[in-house]
């Protein structure tokens, strides 16, 4: 959810009341964040591709941590925001918080920590979206039953824990109203305070005591970067993964470079360019696509293709987009850039809508759950990335227009083509012989068997195929055929 450019759906929010303007200083970025905690460039462990299940119940992302995210190989799932919070049928009520107690429409603590356990015992982690910018807009009974009013939250919050401005964020060249005032009428918390610190960092430990095992930290460009080092000092696990939502716009006055001291930064650029060259210009223009495209360092990004902020608003490529998405996600997954987030949600008509269900996922592909993660040409793509760790892009080859095809060391290699008729060619390859698992149109199975086609790599590294237009063919060491 969270800033200018994406809050599609808190925009059409009914009846916001915008209200008086502001005081609080956030502090100087300049101490705070040499003293911040060591944090994790890159998500710990040899996994490093996220999934997002959008507003999934945990009970839910349970059950896919154990049937389909850890056997394909995910490393981490992100949950939406398990705090109480307004009530509403529509998904962005989740990010309006009226207390820390977990009892939001997604489940209670109990199912939360079941989730954590079942997930980690198929080999997933866990992170949580933390919302701890704001509070609510308005006025009423939260979904764990805590009244509340915009400014006072019995237990957590009162007046004078919110920063004095109380009129929107009008000038995203001002660091100091984007940091102080408030996000479409949401109250701001003043997190320049110790006591409001102190807060937000004993829920975060709360969740780390269910097993938690990072965080993301909505709106963080609405914070200051030396409030967030602050507040992770306060962690029992002060070096715990988290990613940021930063989201990088042209000459304005917080950047996404900032927040690099307290760990990955989720990076929006990425996902626009994809749009932009897939819909408009070349895939060989990807050649060298990465930090040198002005994107923050490899190790300290988080890639993707779209989030349920831009899949709504237009900025970048969403399931509407059909083979053009797919093999969008294709190429973030196999290229060597970032920490991949591939994002899971569901069709929508209204941006403004829930998750079907109230977030309870009977099947993929039911009910109107697009389940992005579990698609063949994607999920297989997870294993390829792990399989391919540590090696960098080999074998580059275009056609000059939209279509391209690259290795990854000696282990694996992929051809995507984007054009509007098919191609055929023999690709030059740096695999070992041997036969391999188209794994974009088959499954791999033990013992070298495959539910696809198979290619021979010959002596020389080659094999010849048909890729057709809006397809891909994908083949790793491991998945032998």
């Amino acid at each position: 959810m969270s800033t200018r450019s994406s809050l599609c759906g808190l925009r059409r929010m009914r009846g916001l009341r915008v209200v008086a303007l502001s005081t609080a200083l956030a502090a100087s970025l300049g101490g705070g964040i040499a003293s911040a905690p060591t944090a994790h460039a890159t998500p710990p462990g040899g996994k490093d591709v996220t999934v997002t299940l959008f507003e999934w119940k945990f009970a839910s992302v349970a059950r896919e941590c154990t049937n389909v995210l850890g056997p394909k190989g995910y490393g981490y799932v992100e949950v939406s925001p398990p705090q109480e919070h307004i009530q509403g049928s529509q998904w962005w009520t989740s990010y309006q918080p009226v207390s820390y107690k977990i009892a939001g429409r997604l489940g209670d603590r109990a199912a939360f920590q079941n989730m954590v356990n079942t997930c980690h015992a198929a080999g997933v982690k866990v992170i949580a979206d933390a919302v701890v910018n704001h509070m609510t807009a308005g006025s009423g009974t939260g979904t764990g039953g805590t009244g509340y009013t915009k400014y006072n939250y019995p237990g957590y919050y009162q007046d004078q824990d919110f920063h004095s401005c109380r009129t929107n964020i009008s000038n995203y060249a001002d660091r100091w109203n984007v940091q102080n005032c408030e996000l479409v009428g949401l109250a701001d918390l003043n997190t320049g305070s110790d006591y409001v610190r102190g807060k937000i960092a004993g829920y975060m430990n709360d969740l780390i005591s269910l097993g938690v095992d990072g965080f993301r930290i909505d709106g963080a460009k609405h914070i200051a970067a030396s409030d967030l080092a602050a507040i992770k000092g306060k962690l029992t696990k002060p070096g715990i993964f988290w990613a940021q939502e930063v989201i990088y716009g042209a000459g304005e006055a917080v950047q996404p470079s900032e927040y690099t001291g307290t760990g990955d930064v989720d990076e929006f650029r990425a996902a626009f360019d994809l749009k932009r060259v897939f819909t408009n210009e070349k895939l060989a223009y990807l050649n060298n696509w990465g930090a040198s495209w002005g994107y923050l360092p490899s190790n300290q990004a988080r890639p993707f293709v779209d989030n349920w902020d831009t899949e709504r608003n237009g900025s970048t490529l969403n399931y509407k987009y059909g083979s053009t998405y797919t093999l969008a996600n294709v190429y973030l997954l196999a290229w060597p850039y970032g920490s991949p987030n591939i994002y899971s949600g569901y069709e929508f008509t209204n941006i403004d809508a829930g998750p079907p269900n109230g977030g309870t996922v009977n099947a993929c592909f039911q009910d109107g759950w697009k389940c992005q993660h579990y698609w063949r040409q994607i999920t297989n793509m997870v294993a390829f990335r792990n399989a391919v760790a540590g090696t960098s892009v080999t074998n580059w080859w275009s056609n000059g227009n939209n279509a391209i095809a690259f290795g990854r060391g000696g282990k694996g290699y992929v051809a995507i083509n984007h054009e509007g008729s098919a191609i055929t060619r023999t690709f030059q390859t740096s695999l070992p012989a041997g036969s391999y698992c188209d794994v974009q149109h088959g499954d791999p199975s033990s013992g070298g068997g495959c539910s696809g086609p198979k290619y021979t790599v010959n002596s020389s590294g080659q094999f010849t195929a048909t890729v057709g237009a809006g397809d891909a063919v994908a083949l790793y060491v491991g998945a032998g055929g």
